[in-house]
């Protein structure tokens, strides 16, 4: 069996796990770049004295920032972490190294089909692609292969647990990192089974072989996808900042157990709270609504709340007790900024906390949603969820990654 021995964490590192780790960190950050590119071209499009793109590429640009920014760059990075926290952090192998290949390439063929034909100027149809709009059958079908992809996965990480269990790689529970992914997985599986629920039909109606979509279905399921999409990143967020303290403070969670129980709220409430999006749906009943703005999405926020306190937590215990111990503050100070797997986590739990969570508890409340629904407050609690939290740790991840798989020095 190919492995190597990490010299700066002493993990047993399958050759296998390595390279898929490498590949789809790499492929993840191409398609942060190219989102990133497309939505600075929206952003001086939106500046009025630039209003660089005409109305049609504007959407067409906004449309692929959405696909790329949000789904690819960070569900790459998140196989990438599935590898990670199976295989190396468990000490374990691949078990299915040619599935999880497939996987890899399913992921790329629909991606390069979706951003092909949304170029194309055949899929303007926005990040929700909400029927009637009508995009090129490619479209769809690059979603569904993606997806496919994704799937096979998350099932390669289930197995490769199961594998590691069986080998006897971890004693009684998995690492807390590890736990997390396990969680992000579950979450993924159902938000992927939501994307072939409603996906494949629409596939076969832009095909003519459906004539009908109902508008309202599409719109309560395809949430349960766009938004719990989102939900996996959080998930995955956490379980970076938990390995981010650990790998570069030494930190251990100050109760593991309650860090663990935060998880599965995660799995339980996470997506049914997926709509408060749907606040302003005539559709949906006024009990529907209640229930879920005012119980379901509250276990959720729980979960965050935990995390945002045990993490902090578990960061100052760690400073303290390398004798950072003068008045309230002194182990922040001496914290080490320098290194940017650390300063990117903190960056994120502070960005994620006050720009993205506590929008998110004010957005998801039926009044206030009436209020601030589809205004410029809607894309501010987006960005700060995906991009001061779930970007800002997975670039700060990526720093992680560097010293441990791709075996390059940190000048810091």
């Amino acid at each position: 069996m190919d492995y190597r021995i990490c010299s700066f964490t002493g993990l047993k590192i399958h050759k296998t796990a390595e390279d898929l780790i490498k590949w789809n960190v790499v492929t993840a950050i191409l398609f942060l770049a190219l989102g990133g590119f497309m939505a600075l071209l929206v952003a001086l499009t939106r500046w009025p004295s630039v209003h660089y793109l005409g109305p049609a590429n504007y959407y067409r640009f906004l449309t692929l920032h959405g696909f790329d920014a949000l789904l690819l760059w960070i569900l790459f990075f998140e196989v990438a972490l599935v590898h990670f926290t199976s295989a190396v952090l468990l000490n374990t192998r691949v078990v299915a190294p040619f599935s999880a290949w497939i996987a890899y390439a399913l992921m790329l063929v629909g991606a390069v089909f979706v951003n092909i034909v949304t170029f194309a100027g055949k899929a303007d149809v926005l990040f929700t692609s909400y029927v009637p709009l009508k995009a090129n059958g490619v479209y769809y079908l690059g979603v569904i292969i993606f997806a496919v992809g994704a799937l096979t996965a998350f099932g390669n990480f289930f197995a490769n647990i199961i594998q590691a269990r069986r080998d006897k790689a971890y004693k009684h529970t998995l690492p807390l990192g590890t736990y997390g992914l396990a969680a992000a997985s579950i979450i993924g599986v159902v938000t992927l089974a939501h994307g072939a629920v409603i996906m494949i039909p629409v596939f076969f109606w832009s095909i003519d072989l459906i004539k009908y979509i109902d508008p309202a279905t599409y719109r309560l399921i395809f949430w349960g996808l766009g938004h719990s999409s989102q939900q996996i990143n959080v998930c995955a967020m956490v379980a970076m900042w938990y390995m981010a303290a650990a790998f570069v403070l030494g930190a251990k969670p100050v109760n593991e157990k309650l860090s663990r129980t935060a998880f599965v709220l995660y799995i339980l409430f996470i997506n049914v709270a997926s709509e408060h999006h749907l606040l302003v749906d005539p559709v949906l009943s006024n009990w529907h609504k209640i229930v879920n703005t005012g119980y379901m999405m509250h276990l959720a926020v729980l979960a965050s709340m935990i995390h945002a306190f045990a993490i902090p937590a578990s960061m100052e215990v760690a400073l303290r007790n390398k004798g950072y111990t003068k008045g309230l503050f002194d182990w922040l100070k001496n914290a080490p900024w320098g290194n940017p797997a650390f300063s990117a986590t903190f960056l994120s739990i502070i960005g994620f906390g006050f720009l993205g969570g506590i929008t998110g508890v004010i957005f998801g409340t039926e009044q206030f949603n009436i209020i601030r629904h589809n205004t410029f407050a809607i894309t501010g609690h987006f960005h700060g969820t995906v991009v001061s939290g779930t970007t800002t740790a997975f670039m700060g991840g990526t720093y992680l990654l560097i010293p441990y798989i791709f075996r390059r020095e940190l000048v810091l």
